[in-house]
């Protein structure tokens, strides 16, 4: 069991019988009355987020998670199918659970797929990414790393980000995959 003084960024935890990850916790101790937490909880089956507040002390259940090196070999448009690195075996993952992580992913890249009880729920990504930007608008005379603005970009993968003015088409960029931000030419 764990109770919510242990809840950290990250965690997962099973309430009312679905299993739910932990995006982020706020420890509340009003001047009256009792100490709660502050949620914001990701639901693992459909990505759904919610808020949700509990009660100081409240307990749950641990869930075990577990993460494997998989390689990402296509999207069929209902699910993403991914094949283990030691066993070549295959499955599939429904494409809306991890939809936000294919963004950054190309085919054939090696990803960690998480196993919440055994079962593949989500593909975890290192914090950046470098993709090479396939359609962007060619920058004006006068642009420059200081001349600020942005314009949209799209990438090897699909994802459409912003970039500054200065990035050109074939230039590879290095993008935040959390947020999907531009940081840095490659």
């Amino acid at each position: 069991m764990i109770s919510t003084n242990q809840l950290k960024n990250g965690n997962h935890i099973e309430v009312d019988g679905v299993v739910f990850k932990v995006l982020e916790t706020q420890h509340v101790k009003p001047g009256k009355g009792a100490a709660f937490v502050r949620s914001k909880l990701r639901r693992t089956s459909d990505g759904n987020v919610i808020d949700k507040t509990f009660r100081a002390g409240e307990k749950f259940r641990a869930v075990h998670t577990e993460s494997r090196n998989m390689q990402y070999l296509y999207e069929d448009g209902t699910e993403a199918h991914f094949m283990d690195t030691s066993s070549y075996e295959q499955l599939a993952i429904p494409v809306a659970a991890v939809q936000s992580a294919l963004r950054f992913v190309r085919a054939n890249d090696e990803v960690q797929i998480l196993f919440i009880d055994d079962q593949p729920s989500d593909v975890q990504l290192p914090s950046s990414v470098e993709l090479e930007v396939t359609f962007t608008e060619p920058g004006l005379r006068g642009d420059t790393a200081s001349g600020g603005g942005d314009k949209p970009a799209t990438l090897e993968t699909g994802a459409e980000i912003r970039v500054p003015l200065f990035v050109n088409i074939g230039d590879r960029v290095k993008v935040q995959t959390d947020s999907g931000d531009y940081m840095s030419r490659a």
